[in-house]
């Protein structure tokens, strides 16, 4: 039964029994559910808490987390009245301290503790009973209504008949109602499938006995000398596939006393190849007095390491990194992309070996869920994982690096809570006692103002115990690429309609003669933006999704297929105008597929590799795409973001943007900065080796402050002038912004809520805090919902409260879903 609020408190030694039952309080993983709620321990389960468990709620079992033991059940019940705990799932799963980092992400991101636990455990561990609709061996149907039958069909179609309802409401329209003609008809039943709790991985072994062989065959007695030089123990499949034998003669074996089998834990994790082992690189000036300082912290104090491209922030990592693992503390390192993690993972593991590990969403669940487990005990370990890799419980973690600091990625959008991986590395490293180190060529405007920098009327106030250290030039002093900006508005007057200048063609062929290679980067993947017709202006949009849908080519003479970036949808391009119903459609925008076309046009003997979302969606894709690109298996990587983010490709010599004016122009307050970031960042892969790099920018508008910023590198000017326009409007670092997000099926049921919940806001919040809004959301539908807005702009002083998610949410209507998005960064 319901109980007070959730406060955490360690495990004891021991489990106390009350009048020989004991009992325990846990957090529910269920909808709606409010509290902790007692559950009667079994007398042969052990629990402690921080266990996960599996308990009965109501007609379903669910995963819970043991929180602390009562000394008696709540005194409205009698205790005949509570339930048994199940069983555990996992045992000490939570570390003391860690708790305390889970309640600030709740009370911060205004999130319900128990969605915040989801978020930070490996996925799988919190499991719940699940509906499942089974066909029944009965006749066919008296009548039913179309509805019914496709259900029917669908259940009849399947090799066992058997489907989850979630799976079933997503397939057939009207499938609450089809199903209660079913079952009221006795065509199907509805039942609950019990969780499948996550298990260690076990694999069976064979171990060499002291035993004296007695009586043993000719082809037993060579199976243990097999054993015996292979070190006396081996998997039991090995064994088999090295001796050709089968299992019944290791069995025989095993009853004779001379090997002994058993189940044996194998570690799910990403092993990597084996590398050859690499040695401390000799350190630049800069990079020398950065180690030094890093070296010499050891409280948790916040460093921005900001380097120019090129400039070995890696390195500086891996030698601040070598004397904390000898003292026997772990280091995490989060990056933004999983495509950066096997090039930096590669540099670790020959600098650290099997000391490193991994951690990101393209893991398998019982990967991440190995990986979790090792990481509460045992040696010093360096974690090399994604955003949510902050919440790993590191034991004795002495340092927090956050490597390209500036990139959204670290931002959680959704599901709730909204967290920034950059904010709870904040707090993880109060708690733990570590340095944060952020590192970047284009810190962010709040870590740059945050490490004392900047001067404006609303600054916050800067922590003392910040340090920066800078490293201005690159490895062997090697200069940065000039930036040649091309103003394709000259080259369309001068006849030249090719995405590609002519600059831009003559570099790409000189880049070929000379056996180089080169990036070209895209804004967007697909092959075009959006598809139009030439006679009347008609947009074919998502018809789930106000956005229009993009073309995506597959193969020469392939159908034509558009595709929406938001909900997935996808149609056949059609041969008319659904409007007025011409011929004449024309695909505008260039996506990275239309690039790798064109290029196929005017270069047939450049060899291309396409680097996006559509081409890495396979495990192991961006290792192997890189892999192919180092290799010299092509001359040019043509990708979007994701070549932006820290891949150091030494060989490339030219790099070319082809449009930077789609960033440039996104509604979007920081639209400048996110521009100067990308801008600066891709420029930043040429010239990194011995050859001299060069970076071609078209553009057309060549004027804006920020491509004129970009062209000559200036970071600091940009800032300064960045931060007054942000100080002017309260915009952050100069203000916060809480994004309240409202989202129905129900387009009147939305609108109606969003403004519901913005009247009791203007009644509750003080004047300090600027209400935008509600207002229908940039894009106004996706998947089908309808999507509503209400932006708050508050002070820096972060003193003002806001009202419970629960009570803004009974504002809203039932079908209405509420999302509080503290210190957004996508407001689309």
């Amino acid at each position: 039964m319901p109980g007070s609020p959730p406060m955490a408190e360690p495990a004891g030694d021991e489990q106390p029994t009350i009048g020989g039952t004991p009992w325990i309080e846990v957090l529910v993983d269920c909808p709606g559910a409010q509290g902790l709620f007692t559950y009667r321990l079994p007398l042969d389960l052990v629990v402690q808490p921080g266990d996960i468990l599996t308990v009965p709620f109501g007609a379903q079992q669910v995963g819970a987390i043991a929180i602390r033991f009562v000394i008696a059940p709540p005194p409205d019940l009698q205790p005949e009245q509570l339930r048994e705990v199940t069983d555990v799932v996992a045992p000490a799963f939570f570390p003391p301290h860690y708790w305390h980092l889970l309640h600030q992400v709740a009370t911060y991101y205004h999130t319900p503790l128990i969605q915040v636990i989801r978020v930070a455990l490996p996925p799988g561990l919190l499991r719940r009973s699940q509906r499942r609709i089974r066909l029944l061996p009965v006749s066919a149907p008296v009548s039913c209504s179309p509805a019914a039958q496709h259900l029917l069909a669908l259940l009849q179609a399947g090799k066992t008949g058997d489907y989850t309802w979630q799976y079933l409401r997503r397939q057939v329209r009207g499938a609450d109602r089809a199903l209660r003609e079913l079952l009221h008809q006795g065509l199907v039943e509805s039942y609950l499938e019990p969780p499948t709790p996550m298990r260690p991985k076990l694999q069976q072994a064979v171990t060499l006995t002291d035993g004296i062989p007695v009586d043993l065959t000719p082809r037993q007695q060579e199976i243990l000398d097999v054993l015996r030089r292979r070190g006396g123990d081996l998997w039991l499949t090995d064994l088999i596939q090295i001796c050709h034998t089968s299992t019944g003669t290791l069995k025989t074996l095993a009853l004779k006393g001379c090997v002994v089998i058993q189940n044996r834990e194998v570690l799910r994790g990403e092993t990597g190849q084996i590398l050859e082992r690499d040695q401390p690189k000799a350190l630049t000036p800069a990079q020398t007095l950065a180690v030094q300082a890093l070296t010499h912290l050891s409280d948790p104090r916040e460093v921005l390491l900001h380097g120019v491209t090129g400039s070995g922030k890696t390195e500086v990592y891996l030698q601040v990194i070598a004397p904390l693992l000898q003292a026997g503390k772990s280091a995490l390192v989060l990056v933004p992309e999983i495509g950066l993690t096997p090039q930096l993972t590669d540099r670790f593991r020959a600098r650290f070996g099997s000391q490193v590990w991994v951690y990101h969403s393209a893991l398998s669940d019982g990967e991440r869920y190995d990986t979790w487990r090792q990481m509460l005990q045992g040696p010093p370990r360096v974690v090399i994982g994604t955003r949510s890799a902050i919440f790993l419980p590191l034991a004795n973690l002495g340092l927090i690096i956050l490597d390209e600091e500036h990139d959204n990625s670290f931002k959680q959008d959704q599901p709730m809570p909204c967290y920034h991986a950059r904010t709870v590395a904040r707090w993880r490293s109060q708690l733990d006692n570590c340095p944060l180190v952020l590192g970047s060529a284009t810190p962010s405007l709040e870590s740059w103002v945050v490490s004392g920098h900047g001067d404006m009327d609303h600054q916050p106030e800067t922590d003392t115990r910040s340090l920066y250290l800078t490293l201005p030039h690159r490895i062997h002093d090697r200069p940065l690429p000039p930036i040649e900006v091309v103003d394709m508005r000259q080259e369309l007057a001068q006849g030249n309609r090719s995405v590609f200048s002519r600059s831009l063609q003559s570099a790409l062929q000189e880049m070929y003669e000379q056996q180089q290679q080169g990036i070209l980067f895209i804004h967007r993947r697909g092959h075009s933006t959006f598809v139009s017709c030439r006679t009347c202006g008609y947009v074919l949009n998502c018809p789930h999704c106000d956005v229009s849908l993009a073309y995506h080519h597959t193969h020469e003479g392939a159908v034509q297929l558009l595709r929406c970036h938001y909900c997935n949808h996808t149609q056949l391009h059609p041969p008319q105008c659904p409007s007025c119903q011409s011929s004449y459609l024309k695909f505008f925008g260039s996506g990275t597929q239309r690039v790798v076309q064109e290029l196929a046009q005017y270069f047939p003997a450049l060899r291309c590799l396409r680097f996006d979302s559509d081409t890495t969606r396979t495990k192991g894709a961006h290792r192997l795409l890189i892999e192919q690109f180092i290799a010299g298996e092509a001359d040019l990587l043509v990708g979007t973001q994701m070549l932006t983010k820290g891949l150091d490709l030494p060989q490339v010599t030219l790099v070319g943007v082809v449009a930077a004016d789609g960033l440039l122009h996104l509604p979007d307050y920081q639209a400048g900065e996110r521009t100067f970031q990308t801008l600066t960042q891709v420029a930043g892969r040429a010239g990194r080796g011995v050859e001299p790099g060069r970076v071609i920018l078209q553009t057309y508008t060549p004027e804006h402050p920020v491509i004129q910023a970009v062209q000559t590198y200036a970071y600091q000017a940009f800032i300064a002038s960045e931060l007054a326009q942000r100080s002017a409007l309260r915009y952050p670092p100069c203000g916060q912004l809480v994004h309240l997000r409202f989202s129905s099926a129900d387009e009147d049921a939305v609108q109606q809520s969003a403004h519901q919940v913005a009247e009791a806001l203007t009644i509750i919040l003080p004047k300090t805090v600027e209400l935008l809004g509600p207002a229908p959301a940039i894009v106004a539908r996706i998947a089908r919902r309808h999507r509503w807005q209400i932006l708050l702009k508050l002070p820096l002083d972060r003193t003002v409260e806001l009202p419970e998610l629960d009570n803004l949410r009974a504002l809203c209507a039932a079908s209405v879903s509420l999302t509080i998005d503290v210190d957004p960064l996508q407001m689309t």
